[in-house]
């Protein structure tokens, strides 16, 4: 029986009574899907529902072979040792003890036909980029991102029939990014992944696309899904514009009825006070005259209907992915005017700016490294938030920073209460007329920041700093595509668009830092922060 996964009339509840879903049919076979969709719109929720971690309300799940399943949030102990986690402990220290000369039955049974099992744990945290790590070491000693290809080489090693990913790469530096492709491109089974990074999703064999409770597959990895969908879309607007055509010639046709009826209703009336006819004649044709009236009336009310049922329907196929339109004029920044500059910067925990750096003009910078390697300090020190061990930051202009945690709004706070804590000059009808064009329109604008989605209150937060005043004309991001969807991150490019200053991206996510423009390259390794050409990062020059 070939390995797959089949989800059958499946529901599901949070227990605040929330539905997620409600009757969802699928089935994944041999190959590897990429599962994508709008943040909420339940995809964790279902890889957790296929691997146990949840039970359905109803309907069924089916799994011919075994589940590997990463989730989006790894943690894992800190006491464990690396072999622990990779689940070969007890087979390790079998066959140690009969290399020793312990013949004991129970160390045979432990190892069973798994004889090389160490050479293929190291095998796999080599091709993993892990091969520095000593399978006896303490999993506390190593990275965030380290852990997360720590579990998935666990995974590995079980060779799992079925494996679940769960934004994968949300932790991983570009490095990392690209070992964990590798894995990917190789895997021979059943592979379900969830994520935004588009680099991954070229590595799939098919898009399902999970909305509204319902998936809808596309053949092809993600450049295909979007050909396919930009297709797609075109149809269902051309369907809209064609029912919203009929929709308006049923309603004057309707009112051409109502117009002729009340002709027929005023002429039978004046023949009546009149008296032309005799009165049996004058009755009969007047029930004659409302029947005909009523059934011409229903049919022209069914067809508005039809009709209105119709653009209902094409308007609902239209998808409303809206993009942030701003207008952002105070944040230019002319091309000779100095925004930064770093002299023999010493930053907390070690790393470096050697020499002088400057930014000039409305330059656009990537800032890339392992993680760890201080990316974020350097940010936070540009920004005012640490204080360099020694030597000079500079900023010349107003500037802002986006961190990772999105840690600038108060979630007591509503969206509109946010931005005006960063203009307190603004008007109420000024900051709500702004927010309208990030998306928060009436009341969404009221909203509290800590009921907000993840790629809701990353528009806030985007909003807070660019609708600041005085307006940044140095805006510096962290991670900014984490955690985002495909929506969301087109929303962020087009916002991105409008800004007119100076620009430093930390960021692994390639395609989104070639789409925003990036043109110079700086990266952070082993302390020291250098420019580097476009080539070495794998871009053209």
């Amino acid at each position: 029986m070939p390995t797959s996964v089949t989800v059958t009339s499946l529901a599901f509840t949070w227990p605040d009574g929330t539905p997620v879903f409600e009757g969802l049919d699928a089935a994944f076979g041999p190959g590897r899907t990429g599962l994508v969709g709008v943040n909420g719109s339940g995809k964790s929720t279902l890889l957790k529902l296929i691997a146990g971690e949840l039970a359905p309300v109803d309907g069924t799940v089916r799994v011919a072979g075994e589940i590997g399943y990463l989730p989006q949030n790894v943690t894992l102990d800190t006491t464990l040792r690396v072999d622990q986690v990779l689940d070969i402990s007890a087979q390790r220290a079998a066959l140690h003890a009969i290399e020793a000369g312990d013949v004991s039955e129970a160390h045979f049974e432990t190892v069973g036909d798994d004889w090389d099992v160490e050479e293929r744990a190291l095998a796999t945290l080599g091709e993993l980029g892990l091969g520095h790590v000593d399978v006896d070491r303490a999993v506390g000693e190593v990275s965030g991102g380290e852990s997360v290809l720590l579990r998935l080489a666990a995974l590995l090693l079980r060779r799992p029939d079925v494996l679940l990913l769960d934004e994968p790469t949300n932790n991983l530096d570009l490095y990392a990014r690209r070992r964990l492709y590798a894995a990917v491109q190789s895997w021979p089974g059943v592979m379900v992944v969830v994520s935004h990074d588009r680099e991954l999703l070229e590595l799939v064999d098919q898009i399902a696309d999970l909305r509204s409770g319902r998936i809808t597959w596309y053949g092809g990895n993600h450049s295909d899904y979007e050909e396919a969908l930009a297709i797609e879309q075109e149809a269902a607007e051309r369907t809209v514009r064609a029912a919203e055509a009929d929709f308006r010639k049923q309603k004057r046709e309707l009112a051409d009825a109502r117009v002729k009826l009340a002709r027929r209703k005023r002429y039978g009336q004046k023949m009546w006070d009149q008296k032309r006819e005799p009165k049996i004649v004058m009755g009969a044709r007047k029930r004659a005259a409302q029947e005909s009236a009523g059934k011409h009336r229903i049919m022209h009310e069914a067809k508005l209907a039809e009709a209105k049922e119709r653009l209902d329907d094409a308007v609902e196929a239209v998808r409303d992915d809206d993009e942030i339109r701003v207008d952002l004029p105070y944040t230019a920044v002319p091309p000779g005017r100095t925004v930064l500059t770093l002299q023999d910067v010493v930053l907390r925990y070690g790393a470096r700016v050697t020499g002088g750096f400057e930014l000039r003009g409305p330059e656009r910078i990537a800032l890339i490294g392992r993680n760890g390697a201080g990316k974020t300090t350097l940010l936070r020190t540009i920004a005012g938030q640490l204080a360099p061990e020694s030597g000079e930051v500079t900023a010349h202009v107003p500037l802002r920073f986006l961190p990772q945690r999105l840690d600038v709004l108060d979630g007591e706070r509503s969206v509109a209460e946010n931005v005006a804590r960063f203009a307190p000059g603004a008007t109420d009808n000024r900051i709500r007329a702004r927010l309208a064009r990030f998306l928060f329109r009436g009341a969404r604008a009221d909203q509290k920041a800590a009921t907000l989605s993840g790629g809701e209150r990353f528009r806030a937060a985007l909003a807070a700093l660019m609708l600041a005043e005085p307006a940044p004309q140095l805006l510096m991001l962290d991670e900014p595509t984490n955690n985002l969807d495909m929506a969301s991150v087109r929303q962020l490019t087009t916002a991105l668009e409008s800004y007119e200053g100076a620009l430093i991206v930390a960021s692994h996510d390639l395609p989104f830092l070639e789409s925003v423009g990036i043109r110079r390259w700086l990266l952070l390794e082993e302390g020291e922060l250098r420019e580097i050409t476009p080539e070495a990062v794998g871009f053209p020059a």
